[in-house]
């Protein structure tokens, strides 16, 4: 009786081990995967646009120079990580408009949206002069 007890208690305990190591691996293979959240790229900028707006940058500044081209290349990478392109783009879509005169500019002038992106496009610019013209 004792051998018998003895392979008993073994064998409990081997299946008892057994079901906790399927229980731990089946807890495993359902614990659900993380949920990654997809941002807006930094940085969005198409290359074109870039290119058109430190090409602006520079006539504003004097003339082509290795200082000014630089500068302004920093400019609008300072200004790239304050805002994605599409609210950039807006921004200066209504920049542009708000000066149309009568109650057609008032749709670029007057809505919530248009004050709010237009000082955040002041601010970046701000920032972006400050840091990266030398004076």
């Amino acid at each position: 009786m004792g051998i018998t007890m003895g392979i008993n208690t073994s064998m409990k305990n081997t299946s008892i081990a057994s079901l906790a190591l399927t229980a731990l691996l089946a807890g495993c293979a359902t614990a659900p995967e993380p949920v990654v959240e997809e941002k807006t790229p930094v940085n969005d900028f198409p290359t074109r646009d870039r290119v058109e707006y430190v090409l602006n940058c520079v006539a504003q500044h004097g003339g082509l120079s290795y200082i000014n081209q630089y500068a302004c290349g920093c400019k609008i990478d300072k200004i790239a990580e304050k805002m994605s392109f599409s609210e950039y783009e807006a921004a200066k879509t209504f920049s542009y408009l708000k000066s149309t005169p009568g109650e057609s500019g008032g749709v670029f002038r007057d809505p919530k949206q248009s004050k709010d992106l237009r000082a955040r496009l002041k601010e970046a610019e701000d920032h972006a002069e400050k840091n990266c013209f030398v004076k």
